[in-house]
């Protein structure tokens, strides 16, 4: 008799049929930068960034608003709406580029915070797709029976690693926090994703400098030269990128949830650049009644927590509502991009 037919049999998982959003959240700062403080920091008009970016205004963190603060404030916005006691949340993930602690990752503190004790904790990196990144895990985990209700967080305080002196991107980042409680359905409520990567253009957005090329061996500043580590992009590229291939991957995604563009309700980017949400709906073709969020315009490029936030503002302007299919697609450095159909909580 061969070892495998001797071997003892593993038991695995077996979670719900399908998954859906259960309730989403947002946290937006206090401070409103409006384009005429921008133009104090860099030589430029309200004209000009309008134009370029669709922006008006962003908003960025005062010292208290911490990763910290705003994820869970955001969080307890969601998972009241869910209806879902927050000791039955099984796992947390937070999507973040700025919560500036090596370890221990944000989303343990987070979870006890929310008072969800035990429930599995960590931190991804995945830009502005990081919340698509989440959700499409939170599905996996739903649906395999390793958690029954997952927390997915988007949070950022860009405004941390933004040069301010950098007329190219100065305007475009912001700070704020998004959040959804996914769980069980007996119906498909997330459709399957589209996601990938292409390193080839990883210089397009990065960081200017390492940590060990600014700080020394023991945290001392190096040469004795203090410059914080900032954001960089390559505006014309990203657009280029975004414009075309990510809205390919957008159209794949309708594609792979068995939809037509004219079978959609609502259609939710990153919030990138408004003209960068303009040439995608033109691209995928979307008939003019589809809802397309434009809060970039109000809050700036939040990265990883846009789409929630964009969701939450659409909802408070009464434009969607519960049970309206949504195309949600992030795409930002690495470059990486995620996306899929949703049905709204």
């Amino acid at each position: 008799m061969s070892p495998a037919a001797t071997a003892p049999r593993l038991q695995q998982s077996q979670g719900a049929p399908s998954s859906r959003l259960l309730g989403i959240g947002g946290y937006r700062p206090r401070r409103v930068v409006d384009n005429a403080e921008i133009c104090t920091m860099i030589d430029s008009t309200d004209e000009w960034i309008r134009t370029r970016s669709g922006i008006t205004q962003r908003r960025w963190a005062g010292p208290d608003e911490t990763i910290a603060m705003m994820g869970t404030e955001a969080s307890r916005k969601a998972i009241e709406r869910s209806g879902v006691d927050p000791a039955d949340i099984d796992c947390v993930i937070v999507s973040t580029v700025t919560h500036l602690h090596q370890t221990p990752a944000i989303a343990p503190l987070i979870a006890h915070d929310l008072g969800a004790a035990g429930a599995a904790a960590f931190d991804i990196s995945a830009a502005c797709a990081g919340f698509c990144y989440a959700t499409a895990m939170a599905d996996s985990m739903i649906r395999t029976g390793t958690a029954r209700y997952v927390l997915a967080i988007g949070v950022e305080r860009l405004s941390d690693i933004t040069d301010r002196s950098d007329r190219a991107s100065a305007f475009i980042f912001a700070d704020g926090a998004g959040a959804a409680v996914i769980g069980p359905s007996e119906v498909p409520g997330i459709g399957p994703v589209v996601w990938g990567s292409d390193g080839e253009k990883a210089g397009t957005i990065v960081q200017t400098q390492a940590w060990d090329e600014v700080l020394g061996p023991h945290g001392e500043p190096r040469e004795g030269d203090s410059v914080f580590p900032k954001l960089r992009m390559e505006g014309r590229e990203v657009f280029k990128w975004a414009s075309y291939t990510v809205a390919e991957k957008a159209r794949e995604a309708l594609d792979r949830a068995g939809l037509d563009a004219d079978q959609l309700d609502v259609f939710i980017p990153h919030q990138a650049n408004d003209r960068i949400t303009s040439a995608m709906t033109r691209a995928l073709g979307l008939p003019d009644d589809v809802v397309v969020s434009h809060d970039i315009t109000e809050q700036g490029n939040t990265s990883a927590a846009s789409i929630p936030l964009a969701m939450e503002a659409l909802y408070a302007e009464g434009a969607i509502r519960s049970g309206q299919t949504a195309l949600i697609i992030g795409f930002g450095a690495g470059l990486v991009y995620a996306g899929q159909v949703v049905v709204l909580p």
